[in-house]
């Protein structure tokens, strides 16, 4: 494959790092702070899913949809026929994270006219509609995934609420060029017919292909269409890059240690075309131990090599490439996620200053 040399245009600074989604802890207004403190060039809304059912990724999802109401059952989320507690509880916490990005973000995002940065970059995050079928229920019990008329209504609702949702962010952040992550963890064991049916004892069928690329290539266009940068999330093994890309997604979630030279074609074709990757380089548990900042030469060797295999122009590859953990870091302490985010920081200026191995 031939050198790129041309510059790229992403919406994030030279040499970024971002996280994941989300992180330990309960209050959203340290996590906020931690956030835009540890990753001042590319924040993002923090999760706190250990506050419980509705600030989980389904249920923070949930939150969002329209005119599909949802609750929470033994088995996990469910349809209901009417909006409950459960939903006013997602959409309570959802709020009040806002209010602190809004409280810790005014200043950093501050519009025309303000003391700001105006076009800084700032992310938020949703579960996909693949991911989200998966792990949502209807009402009598089995999965949405077993019903493609279902799934329909669900990614119809997905998109209608996201849309929504990128106003009222850009409305509180009015200086911010916003990233919408989508979260398709699951759409390997989707595309593959890997998920279980209710009883667990058959597997779902996986979806027909040309229906799972209408539903993500529909959603990033509504995701576009509504002024924000479309990205997709994949941290499972064999992510669909080429799927992605023909999607319209403008950057690739994805973690660098699973990477292998069977994705160098889709990856190179995808960075041709301008696509940034946000590449998981560090632990979502935090840095190895023993392992400093000043040791991170290694944790960043997997994204050189990329490089090297793919034949790209190394000064791109700071611009091209964010630094993130592998995946969200609710699982780490509050102290090994700041080390986790603060390691991201210094991978990044490792790409930017020594790009070639």
């Amino acid at each position: 494959m031939s050198d790129v040399t041309e510059p790229r245009r992403h919406p994030w600074p030279n040499a970024s790092a971002t996280g994941i989604g989300s992180y330990p802890g309960t209050d959203p207004d340290e996590a906020a702070r931690i956030v835009f403190g540890e990753l001042p060039e590319f924040p993002h809304l923090p999760e706190l899913p250990e506050r419980g059912a509705g600030a989980d990724t389904v249920g923070r999802t949930a939150a969002l949809l329209v005119d599909l109401p949802v609750e929470v059952q033994p088995t996990g989320w469910r349809v209901a026929r009417a909006p409950g507690r459960d939903l006013a509880r997602a959409r309570s916490f959802l709020s009040y994270d806002l209010d602190a990005v809004q409280h810790h973000g005014h200043d950093r995002f501050a519009g025309p006219g303000g003391s700001g940065d105006p076009g800084g970059v700032f992310k938020i995050q949703a579960a996909g509609p693949w991911t989200l079928a998966a792990a949502v229920e209807l009402r009598g019990g089995e999965r949405m995934l077993a019903d493609p008329g279902a799934v329909a209504d669900l990614a119809a609702s997905l998109e209608e609420g996201l849309r929504a949702h990128i106003a009222e962010v850009a409305a509180r952040l009015p200086g911010a060029r916003l990233v919408v992550q989508v979260d398709e963890p699951g759409l390997p064991a989707v595309s593959q017919g890997r998920v279980p049916t209710a009883s667990g004892l058959r597997r779902i069928p996986a979806p027909d292909r040309v229906a799972v690329e209408e539903r993500l290539r529909s959603l990033a266009g509504a995701i576009a269409g509504a002024g924000a940068v479309p990205a997709v999330h994949c941290c499972a093994e064999e992510a669909p890059v080429g799927l992605f890309h023909r999607c319209g997604f403008r950057a690739l979630g994805l973690d660098a240690a699973l990477l292998a030279p069977r994705d160098d074609e889709a990856l190179g074709t995808a960075l041709e075309d301008g696509v940034g990757l946000l590449l998981g380089v560090v632990p979502g548990t935090g840095p190895r131990r023993g392992e400093g900042l000043s040791d991170l030469g290694s944790t960043v060797d997997p994204v050189r090599e990329l490089w090297n295999r793919i034949g790209l122009d190394p000064g791109m590859l700071a611009d091209a490439v964010v630094c993130t953990p592998a995946c969200g870091l609710a699982g780490a302490s509050p102290d090994a996620a700041r080390e986790a985010m603060a390691a991201c920081r210094a991978a990044a200026r490792v790409l930017r200053d020594e790009p070639r191995r």
